[in-house]
């Protein structure tokens, strides 16, 4: 078990080649190569252009004063010479914040023809505010960057770089303070930056903000708004009625809304009823410190009070979820029905306007809706059944994360799994769908996490780290993965899982040396090696010792690196585990090609080729022969070298290697250079650095 070599974990198993292997993209299969291997690769694709604005309420109102203001907000902002215009849009909760700014943005997506794009900030959410280092990440992949800094001051300096001269719009929904805003700032003037929040926010008038008061509806929007819920046969009807429920609505959209929808779906009921129900009550529920929400909060209460009962059961569960979003299947699993149960209850919350359709098979409360929800959980649901609702979701998400991780790295070591609840996984057809679903529901499965090491579920709070490991391996995110595997190893220690103890050490080891961090990462390792040594595990004691040794090649210790190199070797011949040897043999020949030492590094390069292929490593063995064709091109061998970096190179294509396509291309210019070939090296460092760009912006500004 454990953690080794370029990000991977020990296997457990030994795969085989099949006869009936597939190869995708260009691939080279040869015995020898004389001569040069040509690689054409297909020219790069860009990402497609952002539109991440969140569609508008088919019941919006149109506000045409207020997007005359916001387009001469716009027009005194445009000026060449200085940063990007920001707006700040406040106003009460409920009031309408986000779809008047959707709004607003759609009809101005022709001036910016470079993306739109969208982030909820969560300024009011019990779980607390997004953190503006994953909001950056989530942009920066959104132009194609893979894996972004680690560092807020990085993510924000490579942002700011990223989008200069850009002309895009930026939509910050629900910020709570001007300090989540300013990292998120896009660089040069042609950007525009509007921000949504019930705080005013004035302490961003420093960066040039300008502000903006949305205000209630006034009685005829209002009305209008009431009338496009329930018809204006209705209205004509009791229209003194309706005029009182506006009236009490006290002009706040969401509240309008929710009145609509209990009266549409109680078309029998005198609307005078409904405005009893809203009228001052000193027994009703309190306000909540925001402007608004008493009257919410009475319009909630009457929406809630005539859902079907297993809708409101339904209501009430999703309220106690940790998650931003839902899904019908997580609706489905913490009410412990079937997807066609949950399908008809939300449908009958968003026909409510209790819940917001957001996205294909996505939705969402309103922050309001959610505290209404959680207050009825806990009014009318025991706490045991609370938990239970939140264990069956929980389960559930680490059952898919694991179906996912053993569909993505099938010859992985995976720790046992224990469940209070066994829901079935989401089915995955691909590889590419279960990393696209773990990528997808990033935040809600650390959102669980927390939930589960706050409860003290320490077994499923480390075994979902475990099961997140793909995510971490393939897609960088490296703040989440130092985050999940704190909280991961605290959860291993508390279960007393010794095991797991090692895996959350030498899995989080490898984050934090990937990321940069190499003395923390350091002693991770070190607190691994000394478990190992206490448990008698002579195979983690290697998997320590070479990552110790890589954290102190990293250091500029190249002694103290060979001794460990040195120690994992030992180790590994030991017990037994010749794809660790191999992968020790790889860092020991990289320290030969670093003191250009080519005739000691190309013995190593190519042992561990040799073994890699045989324990049925093809990425590592591929690793391997890239640096034996460096370390030939460095001893004089120029054609052999350059054939194996090419045919490396190929290799890492088809693979989707992103990263070691850069490495090679970077070896491959190096070594052009060296043989006098400076178009050539110029050519396949240029390349190397557009792939830096993508997956390790560091190695981008070294080679620029």
């Amino acid at each position: 078990m454990g953690a080794t070599g370029d990000g991977g974990r020990d296997s457990a198993v030994s795969n085989s080649i099949s006869g009936s292997a597939r190869f995708y993209g260009p691939t080279v299969q040869a015995r020898d190569v004389s001569g040069g291997v040509h690689v054409h690769m297909a020219a790069e694709q860009s990402p497609p252009v952002p539109r991440q604005l969140l569609p508008v309420p088919h019941h919006f109102t149109d506000r045409t004063d207020e997007f005359a203001a916001l387009d001469e907000l716009l027009a005194q902002g445009e000026s060449p010479d200085t940063g990007p215009l920001l707006i700040v849009v406040n106003g009460p909760a409920g009031i309408g914040k986000t779809a008047l700014v959707s709004r607003w943005l759609r009809t101005r997506e022709a001036a910016f023809p470079d993306g739109q794009l969208y982030a909820d900030l969560y300024g009011h959410a019990a779980e607390g505010p997004a953190d503006p280092a994953e909001v950056l990440g989530q942009f920066l992949r959104a132009f194609g960057i893979a894996s972004p800094p680690v560092g807020l001051a990085e993510q924000s300096s490579l942002w700011r770089s990223v989008t200069a001269g850009l002309r895009l719009a930026v939509m910050l929904d629900s910020a709570f303070t001007a300090a989540q805003i300013r990292p998120l700032l896009p660089g040069g003037s042609d950007a525009l930056v509007v921000v949504t929040s019930r705080q005013r926010l004035t302490g961003l008038r420093l960066d040039g903000a300008a502000f903006f008061r949305l205000d209630a509806l006034g009685p005829d929007a209002g009305l209008e708004l009431l009338t496009r819920g329930i018809g204006e046969e209705r209205v004509a009807g009791e229209r003194s009625a309706v005029r009182q429920v506006v009236e009490l609505c006290a002009g706040v959209p969401l509240a309008v809304c929710l009145a609509a929808a209990r009266l549409a779906s109680r078309p029998r009921q005198p609307v005078a009823a409904l405005a009893d129900s809203l009228a001052p009550d000193a027994d009703r529920l309190a306000a909540l410190e925001v402007e608004g929400e008493i009257t919410v909060s009475k319009a909630l209460d009457a929406s809630y009070a005539v859902l079907d009962p297993s809708a409101a059961r339904l209501y009430r569960t999703l309220g106690t979820l940790p998650l931003p979003t839902f899904d019908i299947r997580t609706a489905a699993v913490g009410c412990a029905e079937d997807e066609p149960w949950a399908q008809r209850r939300i449908d009958e919350l968003v026909e409510a306007n209790l819940v917001e359709d957001i996205g294909p098979d996505t939705f969402r409360f309103h922050d309001l809706v959610r505290v209404h929800a959680r207050a009825c959980a806990e009014t009318h649901d025991g706490e045991d059944g609370r938990a239970a609702a939140l264990r069956r979701v929980a389960d559930w998400y680490l059952h898919t994360a694991t179906a996912a991780e053993q569909l993505i790295t099938p010859a992985q070591f995976t720790l046992p799994r224990t469940y209070a609840h066994r829901p079935p996984p989401a089915p995955f057809a691909a590889e590419k769908d279960a990393l696209d679903w773990l990528d997808a529901h990033r935040n809600h499965l650390m959102a669980v996490l927390r939930t589960a090491a706050a409860r003290g579920w320490h077994a499923t709070a480390w075994q979902l780290v475990d099961a997140m490991w793909p995510l971490f391996l393939r897609l960088r995110y490296y703040e989440l993965w130092a985050e999940a595997h704190t909280i991961g190893l605290a959860a291993a220690r508390a279960d007393g899982h010794t095991e797991a103890e090692r895996q959350m050490l030498n899995s989080g080891a490898i984050g934090l040396s990937a990321a940069g961090r190499t003395e923390e990462a350091a002693d991770w390792y070190a607190q691994s090696l000394r478990a190992a040594r206490e448990a008698g595990d002579v195979r983690d004691e290697g998997q320590a010792h070479l990552g110790l040794g890589g954290c102190h090649l990293a250091g500029g210790r190249t002694e103290e690196a060979l001794r460990h190199l040195g120690l994992a070797v030992r180790a590994w011949e030991e017990c037994g585990y010749r794809r660790g040897v191999a992968l020790a043999y790889i860092s020991l020949g990289e320290i030969a090609l670093s003191r250009r030492e080519p005739d000691r590094a190309v013995p190593l390069f190519a042992q561990a080729r040799r073994i890699l292929v045989e324990v049925a490593d093809p990425h590592d063995a591929t690793r391997a022969l890239a640096f034996l064709g460096r370390a030939h091109a460095q001893g004089g061998e120029h054609s052999l070298g350059m054939g194996e970096l090419r045919e490396a190179l190929a290799a890492f294509g088809a693979s989707g290697a992103l990263h070691w396509q850069a490495r090679t291309l970077e070896m491959l210019g190096h070594s052009a250079r060296e043989h006098g070939d400076e178009a050539e090296a110029r050519e396949h460092l240029a390349q190397a650095r557009s792939r830096y760009e993508l997956t390790s912006p560091a190695d981008a500004r070294r080679l620029e």
